[in-house]
Parts: structure tokens; sequence; C-alpha cells
């Protein structure tokens, strides 16, 4: 389960993060300052201290962009060339914000979930006075499933393709995911057995 803070706020927040440094890979394509969330999904940590975000995201172009991202409360070492910056978490306090392809608790968490035909965290938004509620995750995502049990080597692209295709050597499994106005599953994560 992943645990949101209503009514907590995120300076900067999460899109104008993104927004600063997309510019600087070389598969953005998109114009930066149209960015716009298509849909996001969580993992859960099994510890509880790593926040596991993917974001979906457009550019005022047709392509659509997916952007892991890990959120710790202290920086990660030997990952300073994935910090994509800082925010403050009005209830969590400083957040150290990674590309996620280097944390190793999300690339656990990613394989497992393929191996296990798993899904996405449910999404529980606790607030201020005590209560819960669920909310309604914005992608689906779920595993394969898959014989080995690893290691795996995990491909996560960067600009997502058309209907799922599973490609040559993903016997490891994949991870696939639909969203608002999206019924046919896009591949968004494949495992090789190494």
């Amino acid at each position: 389960m992943a645990l949101l803070h209503g009514g907590a706020s995120i300076t900067p927040n999460k899109l104008e993060v993104l927004a600063s440094w997309l510019p600087s890979r070389p598969w953005f394509t998109g114009d930066a300052s149209a960015l716009e969330a298509v849909g996001t999904y969580r993992f859960d940590d099994p510890d509880g201290e790593v926040g596991m975000e993917t974001h979906l995201l457009r550019a005022g172009d047709s392509a659509i962009y997916q952007v892991p991202l890990t959120y710790r409360a202290a920086p990660l070492d030997g990952a300073d060339a994935f910090l994509l910056g800082t925010m403050e978490h009005t209830v969590l306090g400083r957040r150290w914000v990674y590309h996620a392809s280097v944390d190793p608790v999300y690339l656990a968490v990613l394989a497992d979930t393929i191996r296990t035909g798993g899904s996405q965290a449910e999404l529980r938004r606790e607030f201020a006075d005590g209560h819960t509620e669920i909310a309604e995750p914005t992608v689906r995502v779920v595993g394969s499933g898959a014989s080995s049990a690893g290691p795996f080597e995990l491909d996560v692209p960067s600009v997502l393709g058309g209907p799922l295709e599973t490609p040559v050597g993903a016997d490891g499994g994949t991870l696939t995911g639909t969203w608002g106005g999206l019924d046919t599953p896009v591949l968004l994560a494949v495992a090789r057995p190494v």
C-alpha cells in the first residue's frame, strides 16, 4: 500500500522538477513548458522508506514519456548523476528525487512485480484529521509472471510505443499498463534473465 498525505504540499511540485530535468534528456523531443500528466503508478517499498512513482507524461507532442522516480529522505550513495533535485514536503520534509533506474529498491520491486504477476500499489490517502480513503489509480499495471526467479536485466523505456509487442529476449517477463482512454495494454518494462 502506498500512503499519500492528503492536504500536503510539495515545493517545487513534481511536474516542475520533471520540466526542469526532461530537456537535458536526449530522448525528450517535447516542449517542457507544455508538460502534462497522463497518469502515474506506484510500487510499495516493503520497508516503507522509499517512495516509488512512475510518471507518464505528454509534452505538447504525440509521444508519451515514462519517468520512474524514487523519493528518499536522504541522498542515495553514488547516484548524484541521477538526482533530479530536491523537494520540500510539508509532512515528510526534504525529499531527494532520483531517476529510479539506479535505485536498488525500485529495481528489486519492479523485478518482483514482473516475476510474480503483481500490480501497482493500492493508494491510500491519509488526512491530518486521521481519516483515510482509497484513491483510484490513474494507471493500472500488471506483471506477466516469469518462470525464473532472476536475476534480471530490466529495461524501462523512456518513450512509450504503441500496443503491446513482446520484445525478443523478454523471457523474464514484462510489465504492461493501461490508463484512461487506452484499453489496449502498453509495454512499460521488460525483464531479461542474466
